[in-house]
C-alpha cells in the first residue's frame, strides 16, 4: 500500500515536471516569436523611416536648387540694370565732354579769326605808318630843296601846307562829332526805351530787386556810412548788396539782385541799428550771424513747403534745396510758391483721374529742384533735377517726371505727363511770369561767373543795375600790377560773350589786411 502510494508520488511528480518542462518550452517559443515579430516591425518601421527621409532630402535638395536659381537669375537682373544705368550715365558723360569740346573749339576758331584780323590790321597800321613817315620825309626834303625861293613863294607854298592840314583836321572832326552825335542819339533812345519799361515794370523789379530798411532817425545814416564810407564799404564788400542812402527820409534802400543776399544785409543792417555798434569787425560779425539765419530760414521754407502739400519723407537735403527756391525767381515768378502750385495742380489732376496723388504731389513738388543750384552747377535745371532726384533714392516714377516735364524724355507714367500739364498751368496764367526781369537777372549772374573765371579771383558782384561789376581779389596772388591787367582782360572777355546797352564798369579791388591778437 505504501509503495503504491510511493510509486503514485513519483509519477505524480514526474508528471509535473514534465509538464513544467512543456510549458515552459511553449513560453519560450512565444517569447521568442514575439520578440521575431517586433523585430519585423521595427525593421519595416526603420526601412518606412529611411523612405520618408530619402523623400525629403530630395525635396529640400530640389528647394535648395530652385532658390539658388532664382537668387542667381534676381543678381543677374540687378546687375544687368545696374550695368546699363552706368551705361547711361557714361553715355550721358559722353555727351556732355563732346559738347564741352565743340564750344571750346567753335571759342577757339573764333579766338584764331579775331587774332587774325588784329593781325592784319596791325600790319595795315604799319603800311601807313610807314607811308606817313616817308611822305613826311618826302616833303621835308622838298622844303629843304625850295628853302631857296622867295619869301612870297615859301609864304605861298606853307599857307597851302596849312590850308591842307586845317581841311584834315576839320573833316576828322567833323567826323568825330557826327559819331559822337550818332552814339549820343543811341543813348538817348535807349535811355527812352528804358524809362518806358522801368514805368510799366516799376512794382514788379521794386518787389524782386530792392529791400528798404527803416531808420530811427537820419543821423544813423552818417554812422552807417562811417568814417571816409569804410562801414557801408565793408558792408557791401562782405554782401555782395548796394546800400543806396538817398534823400529818401529815415530809409535806407538794399539793391542786388541775388535775393538770399539781399535779405543777409537787410537782417544784418537791421541788428547794426538796434545794436547801435556799427563799425567794420562788429559788421563781420553780424553779417556771419544773418548768413546762418538765413541759411536755418531757408530750412523752415522747405519744411512748411512739404507740409503745406502732404508730402512726408523727403530727403533733407531735398528740402534745404526747396527752401532756396524761395529766392530764385523763374520769368519773374517766385520758384517755390510755383512748384507748391504745381505740386497742388498736379494732385488735384491725379485725384480726378484716379492715379496716386502723394506721389503726383511729390513730383510737381520737386519738379524743378534743380533751379535750386542751377546758377552753381553745370547743365540745365532739368538734368541737375533729375540727378539730385536719384542721389537722394527718389523713385522712377519722380525722375521720369522732373526729365520730361518740359519734354526732353519720354513720359514713362500718366504721373509724369499730369505734372506737364500742372507746370504749363502755372506758367501760363495771366501775370504769373514776365521774361524781363528773368532776362535781367541772368545777364546780372553771368557777369559774375565770368569775373569768377579769373585766377585770383576771391569773389565779385554785379551792382549799378548791371552797370558796375565788383571783382574782389587775393592780395597774395594778385599784385597792383596784375590788377590792371585783369580788369582790361574781363573787360574784353565781357564784351566777347554778353550783349548789353551802354558800357559796364570793372572794378578790382585789392585789399591787404593784418590781423593780430592781444592775449
Amino acid at each position: 500500500m505504501q509503495l503504491s502510494l510511493g510509486l503514485c508520488i513519483g509519477i505524480a511528480v514526474a508528471l509535473a515536471l514534465i509538464v513544467g518542462i512543456i510549458a515552459h518550452f511553449a513560453t519560450v517559443s512565444r517569447l521568442k516569436k514575439n520578440a521575431e515579430n517586433k523585430i519585423g516591425n521595427a525593421e519595416s518601421r526603420a526601412r518606412e523611416i529611411i523612405d520618408d527621409a530619402v523623400k525629403t532630402a530630395e525635396t529640400t535638395k530640389k528647394e535648395a536648387l530652385l532658390e539658388v536659381k532664382e537668387e542667381s537669375i534676381k543678381t543677374k537682373n540687378d546687375l544687368e540694370k545696374e550695368t546699363k544705368e552706368r551705361r547711361a550715365e557714361l553715355q550721358r558723360y559722353e555727351k556732355r565732354v563732346l559738347a564741352k569740346e565743340e564750344a571750346v573749339e567753335k571759342r577757339s576758331d573764333v579766338l584764331e579769326h579775331r587774332e587774325t584780323k588784329i593781325t592784319a590790321k596791325e600790319e595795315q597800321l604799319r603800311q601807313r605808318e610807314a607811308r606817313v613817315e616817308e611822305l613826311s620825309r618826302k616833303r621835308e626834303q622838298e622844303l629843304e630843296r625850295i628853302s631857296g625861293l622867295t619869301s612870297e613863294q615859301a609864304k605861298e607854298y606853307l599857307l597851302k601846307t596849312v590850308e591842307e592840314d586845317v581841311k584834315h583836321d576839320t573833316a576828322r572832326m567833323i567826323r568825330e562829332q557826327e559819331a559822337q552825335a550818332k552814339e549820343e542819339a543811341d543813348k538817348k533812345a535807349k535811355e527812352y526805351v528804358v524809362n518806358a519799361i522801368q514805368r510799366c515794370a516799376a512794382d514788379h523789379v521794386a518787389e524782386t530787386t530792392i529791400s528798404v530798411v527803416q531808420l530811427p532817425s537820419d543821423e544813423m545814416k552818417g554812422r552807417i556810412i562811417g568814417r571816409e564810407g569804410r562801414n557801408i564799404r565793408t558792408l557791401e564788400t562782405l554782401t555782395g548788396v548796394e546800400l543806396i542812402i538817398d534823400d529818401t527820409p529815415e530809409a535806407v534802400v538794399l539793391s542786388g539782385f541775388d535775393p538770399i543776399r539781399r535779405e543777409v544785409a537787410r537782417i544784418a543792417l537791421e541788428r547794426l541799428i538796434v545794436d547801435g555798434r556799427i563799425h567794420p569787425a562788429r559788421i563781420e560779425e553780424t553779417v556771419e550771424k544773418a548768413q546762418k539765419e538765413v541759411e536755418a530760414m531757408i530750412r523752415e521754407e522747405g519744411e512748411a513747403a512739404t507740409l503745406e502739400v502732404g508730402v512726408p519723407g523727403i530727403h533733407p537735403e531735398l528740402i534745404r534745396l526747396l527752401g532756396r527756391m524761395k529766392f530764385r525767381t523763374s520769368y519773374g515768378q517766385n520758384a517755390l510758391k510755383h512748384s507748391i502750385e504745381v505740386a497742388q495742380l498736379s494732385g488735384l489732376l491725379a485725384g480726378e483721374i484716379g492715379l496716386d496723388v502723394r506721389v503726383a504731389k511729390r513730383a510737381g513738388l520737386l519738379h524743378d529742384i534743380g533751379k535750386s543750384i542751377d546758377h552753381d552747377v553745370e547743365g540745365s535745371h532739368i538734368q541737375i533735377g533729375a540727378d539730385l532726384c536719384r542721389k537722394y533714392k527718389e523713385s522712377a516714377t519722380v525722375i521720369n517726371a522732373v526729365e520730361a516735364h518740359h519734354g526732353d524724355v519720354e513720359p514713362q507714367s500718366l504721373i509724369a505727363c499730369v505734372v506737364q500739364a500742372a507746370d504749363t498751368i502755372s506758367a501760363a496764367r495771366p501775370g504769373a511770369r514776365r521774361e524781363t526781369i528773368e532776362t535781367y537777372t541772368n545777364r546780372l549772374k553771368q557777369l559774375e561767373e565770368i569775373s569768377n573765371q579769373f585766377k585770383g579771383v576771391e569773389k565779385s558782384f554785379a551792382v549799378q543795375a548791371g552797370r558796375e561789376i565788383r571783382v574782389m581779389v587775393v592780395p597774395e596772388q594778385v599784385s597792383d600790377d596784375d590788377m590792371v591787367l585783369m580788369a582790361r582782360d574781363i573787360a574784353k572777355q565781357i564784351e566777347f560773350e554778353l550783349e548789353y546797352p551802354g558800357q559796364i564798369k570793372v572794378n578790382v579791388i585789392r585789399e591787404s589786411r593784418a590781423t593780430d591778437y592781444a592775449k
